[in-house]
């Protein structure tokens, strides 16, 4: 397992984000916790050095490419490089119209929404990916996990909510066409790329009526995080099993 390595979490300052820097420090990581929100960043970094944990912050936009470049250019100085990218900030910005469901649908979309959802659901993790995933191929290991979603499934999706729905559907293929580019050389067998569903949880995206905590979908993601080197690559996967694409 990748512990004492150095792990990137975006949408770290809160919900999933948080619980899983908590779980990464605790596995002996040093952790860099991003959110856009500094100053929610910085309560979020010093709660956890609190636990006595081995955690940094950087605020940065995922849907910012400069402020992408500065962060991987950041934590290459700091610490050598990343072992570990945890793609877990991400947006719900389709209405949601519990009353009226057909204003949720695909003929009631707004392709502004949809196009800012792929902007940050999709385009940011490719950019951390093409940011962070180089130096992982030059040391020959490392961890990216894509926080994915069961309402991208192919296999299990349903109607309405077609921004975030679509958005991580692309997302689970960003996943299969990373991790099969790396499959084709053997020497890459342990730089692993995998997408995660971490369930409904109780967040602030998810609500209050979710079955599962933040802690129980933040295990899932850890999970995928801190895989031995006959792990798998080019999954999907929720509580460690596979998920249908």
């Amino acid at each position: 397992m990748l512990a004492k390595k150095t792990a990137v979490v975006t949408g770290a300052s809160r919900g999933l984000g948080f619980e899983v820097c908590r779980r990464l420090g605790q596995a002996g990581c040093r952790v860099v916790m991003v959110a856009r929100d500094g100053t929610a960043l910085e309560r979020a970094v010093a709660a956890l050095a609190a636990e006595g944990l081995d955690v940094a912050g950087r605020a940065a936009d995922v849907g910012d490419a400069a402020e992408v470049n500065a962060l991987a250019a950041w934590v290459d100085a700091a610490w050598g490089g990343t072992d570990i990218l945890v793609n877990n900030a991400g947006v719900y910005l389709d209405p949601k119209t519990p009353d009226d469901p057909a204003a949720q649908g695909v003929l009631a979309s707004d392709p502004a929404v949809v196009e800012r959802s792929f902007a940050i659901n999709v385009l940011g993790p490719l950019r951390l990916i093409q940011a962070f995933l180089p130096g992982m191929v030059a040391r020959g290991h490392g961890r990216v996990v894509n926080v994915a979603s069961g309402m991208g499934s192919l296999a299990e999706g349903g109607p309405y909510w077609p921004g975030y729905r679509i958005s991580k559907t692309a997302l689970n293929a960003l996943t299969r066409t990373t991790a099969h580019e790396l499959q084709l050389d053997p020497a890459l067998a342990d730089v692993k790329v995998n997408s995660v569903c971490p369930g409904w949880c109780r967040t602030d995206m998810g609500s209050a009526a979710a079955p599962r905590s933040a802690a129980e979908g933040a295990a899932s993601i850890t999970w995928a995080a801190l895989l031995p080197e006959d792990g798998p690559s080019g999954g999907f996967f929720r509580d460690g099993q596979p998920v249908a694409w």
